[in-house]
């Protein structure tokens, strides 16, 4: 028998109650096993005992072990095993979601419908079974949910040959992804009844943290990742090798950081490089590997170094949640739930609630930032204004700048904020889910409050044009807020104002920075007193 090979502790996620779990009946006492959580904070080898209680026991030199199933698997011949061929709801797809967001959704979700849930690791890597009953315990099987998190990619694969009801992606779907569940008659994808967004997350850059290192630059990144930067003093840093880290093929995580870092020209795979399966093995690796550096979703850092990115600009930035839910960090992401149009009311009922203000709340505790509204003062100490103040333009523009300041002085910001596709004035994805949440906001807010839509576009076209564009934007913003809040929001002033370019808020040098910059801001008149 060996000992205990390393616990860290850290916070169980228990179960809220006890659910029937069907296990096969053969089960070897004696035997040696291993008991591991996702997160490699808990690494346990003993003697299995007995499963108890939603509850493995061990035997170990320390005496006997009790340790939560919903913490930890267990690999081993004496684990039991668990019964998933009769899960009603099947889940699959990004790490990222499934291994950091879907556990505490599960409690949520017990709670949403006045259950009690058993959550509990299988015996497969990456997956958890959660099975509810009814009147809090007391009432009926309500079924259960299996959730296996591997990549994004496999979200559209499983749901594809039908083996999943609902998809978990890091990344949006791709058109070829779309076409082939549109020709298989899984319907349209990126209609707003199959396409759910839950969450928003920041990909940070972690280092050991022994790296002296405090930032980095986007070009610098690229220098790295395309492998022709191999030593931190190249940048500066220490005589040290660098290990780069990154992540396989198919991950949501690597799509989106390609796609911010190097665009359409993200470098062929590099065999020097290590490449991992999850975030959360990318954190463990960079804390023993002192020259490391990699990139993971912003709840997964474990305690390693996060560093502040400068963007093409030379404009430091860092994720911040109100940044985060305005999506104004460059390395910024949409974490989303994917349905088939045949999708089966078990399944429409839990995507119902993620998309609920009730999971706002489990979302923040998992670390990852929810769709819910917060207001922020609009200081004239603010890196914006002093950034207005200090512009080098001509009169016309300054003119508009001073305009821009003196509303800005009088009103808060929402971090509801409305993006357009080029040239466009229809809203995006993200946009059209928001426009419920803002009006429910607005519909508590005092008669009389004044509420401005501020429009703002990219720089492609002349400065007048995209002034027209900017304002035009903000009045079909006010249109559609106003026809979807109806009665409810008679008492409150509505007014649309644009800048065009005015105030980017990224560089306007890749299409991603201009995506970002095509949008329409919401401000709110200050509470008085």
């Amino acid at each position: 028998m060996r000992n205990v090979l390393n616990y860290t502790g850290g916070v169980a996620l228990r179960a809220i109650g006890v659910a029937a779990m069907v296990l096969m009946p053969s089960i070897a006492f004696s035997e040696e096993v291993t008991l591991k959580s996702a997160d490699g904070t808990v690494n346990l080898v003993g003697e299995f005992v007995e499963f108890n209680d939603d509850n493995y026991v061990i035997r170990t030199a320390l005496g006997e072990l009790r340790i939560a199933a919903s913490r930890v698997r267990c690999e081993g011949a004496s684990c039991p095993v668990f019964e998933t061929a009769t899960a009603n709801v099947r889940i699959a797809g990004s790490d990222t979601v499934g291994l950091g967001l879907m556990p505490l959704l599960m409690s949520g979700y017990a709670g949403y419908l006045n259950a009690e849930a058993t959550i509990t690791n299988t015996q497969v890597e990456n997956q958890i079974l959660a099975s509810f009953i009814g009147d809090a315990g007391f009432g009926d099987d309500l079924g259960s949910i299996l959730v296996t998190a591997t990549r994004s990619g496999d979200a559209f694969k499983t749901l594809l040959d039908g083996s999943a009801q609902i998809g978990m992606s890091s990344r949006r779907i791709t058109p070829e992804e779309a076409r082939a569940l549109r020709d298989a008659q899984k319907g349209n994808m990126v209609s707003i009844g199959q396409e759910h967004i839950i969450a928003v997350d920041s990909l940070v850059l972690i280092v050991n943290p022994a790296n002296k290192m405090e930032q980095i630059s986007i070009q610098d990144l690229q220098r790295i990742y395309s492998g022709e930067v191999t030593n931190w003093s190249q940048l500066g840093g220490e005589d040290l090798p660098i290990t780069v880290i990154t992540r396989a093929e198919g991950s949501g995580t690597l799509a989106v950081f390609n796609d911010r870092i190097f665009g359409e020209n993200a470098p062929a795979a590099n065999p020097a490089f290590k490449v991992v399966d999850d975030n959360n093995e990318v954190a463990s690796l960079v804390n023993e590997t002192p020259g490391a550096i990699g990139y993971v979703g912003y709840a997964f850092q474990r305690g390693a170094k996060p560093l502040v990115l400068i963007n093409e600009c030379g404009i430091p930035a860092e994720p911040d949640p109100f940044s985060a839910k305005t999506e104004e960090y460059a390395l910024q992401r949409r974490l989303y739930l994917y349905t088939t149009a045949d999708a089966d009311e078990a399944t429409k009922k839990f995507v119902e609630f993620t998309q609920n203000e009730a999971s706002d709340a489990v979302v923040a505790k998992a670390g990852f930032i929810d769709l819910g509204i917060k207001e922020r003062e609009q200081s004239m100490e603010s890196p914006r204004a002093k950034a207005l103040l200090t512009a080098d333009v001509d009169d016309f523009e300054g003119n508009v700048i001073r305009e821009m300041l003196g509303v800005m002085s009088e009103f808060d910001r929402l971090s509801t904020t409305f993006r357009f596709r080029l040239g466009s004035t229809s809203l995006d994805e993200r946009g059209i889910a928001d426009m419920k949440r803002l009006v429910d906001y607005l519909a508590g807010s005092p008669e009389g409050t004044k509420v401005t839509m501020v429009g703002f576009t990219d720089d492609i076209g002349a400065f007048e044009s995209n002034l027209a564009l900017s304002r035009e934007r903000a009045r079909q913003v006010v249109d559609e807020v106003k026809a979807a809040g109806g009665e409810t929001l008679a008492g409150i002033e509505f007014d649309a104002l644009g800048y065009g370019v005015i105030a980017p808020s990224a560089c306007n040098s890749s299409e991603a920075g201009r995506a970002i910059n095509r949008r329409v801001e919401v401000w709110i008149s200050r509470p008085q007193g």
